[in-house]
Formats: C-alpha cells, structure tokens, sequence
C-alpha cells in the first residue's frame, strides 16, 4: 500500500504541475504562427504607421510574421472589440491608443470594457499635442492668449477633431482649466480643422506635434506651448502648458494591448522585445520621426498609465456632459 501510496502522489503532484508547465512551454514556443496586430485606423494613418514599423521589429525579433490588421470605425472600437472577443492566446493584439482611454467615459454603452478585457502588454511612443495659434492672435505666449480670450469671450474660435477625439477633450481641459469662454468649432477630421486655423477661420487649436511641425517652422502658425509633461525634443524651445498650468498635460501615447487571461509569460516575452525596440537607436529613430518620445516600461506600467489617463478623461467628460451622438 505504501507503494501504491507513494506512486499516487508522485501522480498527483505531476498532474498538478502540468499546467504550469504547458504555460512555460507555450511562452518558449510563441509566437509558432503569425501574429495579428489590430489598428483601429486607416492604412496610412500615423497609427497605422507606427503599427507597422513595430510589427516589423518584432517579426524580425520573435522569426514570425506580425500581421497589420486595418479595423478603423466607431472611434477606435470596432477593432478593440475585435480584440477582446479573440481568444487569450497571444495571437490578436491591440495598438492602443489614447482614444481608448477617453472612449470607456465617452462612450455610455460598449459591449466590453477596455480596463478590463484588454490587458496592458507595453507603452510604445508619447506624442505630444501642441497648442498653435494663427498669426493674427496678438497673443505670444500662454498666459497672454489666456488674457486675450479673457478680454475677448465668446469671440474666439477654438478648433478640433471629432467631438470626443484627443484634440476636442484637449481643448475643453484647456477651457475648464483657465476659466475661458471660447467657441468651440468641431470638424469630421483633424486636417480641416488644421486647414480653417491655417485660413484664420478659427484661431487657435490643439494638435499634434508631427502634423504641426512644418507650419510652425514655416511660421504659417504659432506654437504657444506643447502639451507634454516634459519639453519636446522635436521643438526644445518651446515651453510645455504646464509651466504655466500646473498639472496641465495632454499627449497622445500609443502601446500595445492582449485579450484579458493572456498567459503572463507570453505578456513578458512580447514585452521584453518591445523595450529592446525602444532601446535599439536605428529603431528608436524610426520611431522619432513620427514626432515621438519612447516611453519604455513594463506591462504594469504601461496600466497605470492607461488607469491614470482614463480617470482624467473621464473626469473632464463627466464634468462637461460630453455625450456621443
């Protein structure tokens, strides 16, 4: 019996270490097949972009192919519930974005939940927004605009994208947090809203740095402040909102996100070689000529950012009633 005994919990301790072998081995295997990296945009978008230089990275990195997978629609959510109904095996990731985390607040009625069902793999780039003015705005820096609009409410037009996007919730931080009284004009896109600015129509926006930065080099718009908590490399000389606006911040970050239970190895792995991305100079370059900082960091890092930055939006929208149509 002791035989018996003693061979039943040799089994017993086996069976039960089975599956945390078979996640060690399936994290050592991965990926075996190509990859699916969803991009909620258009092909030839800077997301699109980005998404495909790191897929590249990591096809050469992992020996399989990272397959760009274009599902634009519905501010991003099309593609994140794409991700979110895939199954948990490392196969379907995300390219998150900022939009994601202003979408859980803006959007009432989701069929997931974005903290949730997708879980965090790592932060990729942060691309600062800019705050441009037209030539015609006397205004030079931000505390002048801030007295400019100030003397002048209700007769400055400030423009955005699409209502709940990065620059429409940028530019109603940026109200709510000086007290101004501007009119808001939002557009379908980014670039009419750029193009209106460039005409004077509207006389002041928020948007990124690298759609920004030829017109403010050619003096065609004026940049005032960059939106970022840190000084852009792209434009050193130009101070950031917050040395005027403490606590004033509002980047656009981009990452990468797995359908929740994926198995933590496999999140560790694809992490690790997205750090060496961001730290290998021919990719970190790449990368800064999309206008972006890298922002290397783990996989619990990358959350916290995602928790933080989802709290603020959502504190601004609920603030302001901000609905989707």
């Amino acid at each position: 019996m002791k035989v018996a005994r003693r061979t039943f919990l040799h089994l017993t301790a086996a069976a039960a270490a089975l599956p945390a072998v078979s996640r060690v081995a399936t994290a050592q295997s991965y990926p075996s097949r190509p990859v699916r990296l969803v991009v909620g945009f258009a092909a030839g978008s800077t997301t699109d972009i980005l998404a495909r230089l790191m897929g590249q990275w990591l096809s050469e990195r992992l020996g399989q192919q990272f397959i760009i997978e274009n599902r634009p629609g519905a501010g991003t959510n099309i593609a994140t519930e794409a991700v979110v109904r895939a199954p948990a095996d490392g196969y379907t990731l995300l390219l998150v974005t900022a939009i994601n985390a202003i979408n859980t607040t803006f959007y009432e009625k989701l069929n997931f939940s974005f903290i949730r069902d997708i879980a965090p793999v790592a932060s990729i780039i942060v691309v600062p927004n800019v705050m441009l003015v037209h030539p015609s705005v006397p205004a030079k820096t931000v505390p002048e605009f801030i007295a400019y609009a100030k003397a002048n409410p209700g007769k400055i037009n400030i423009a955005s994208g699409p209502i709940g996007g990065p620059t429409h919730v940028t530019a109603e931080l940026f109200k709510m947090m000086t007290g101004t009284d501007m009119l808001l004009v939002s557009y379908r896109g980014v670039a009419p809203a750029a193009t209106d600015l460039l005409g004077g129509q509207v006389q002041v926006m928020f948007n990124s740095v690298p759609a920004s930065i030829e017109y403010i080099k050619a003096g065609t718009l004026r940049a005032l402040a960059v939106a970022s908590a840190t000084r852009s490399e792209t434009l050193p000389g130009i101070s950031t909102m917050g040395e005027f606006l403490p606590g004033f911040e509002a980047s656009q970050w981009y990452g990468v996100g797995a359908p929740k239970n994926t198995p933590p190895q496999i999140i560790d792995k694809l992490n690790k070689e997205i750090n060496a991305g961001l730290a290998n100079p021919k990719f970190k370059a790449q990368l800064a000529s999309l206008g972006g900082t890298v922002l290397p960091g783990s996989a619990a890092d990358f959350g916290k950012l995602i928790a933080d930055e989802t709290e603020k939006w959502g504190n601004v929208i609920r603030a302001l009633n901000i609905k989707a149509d």
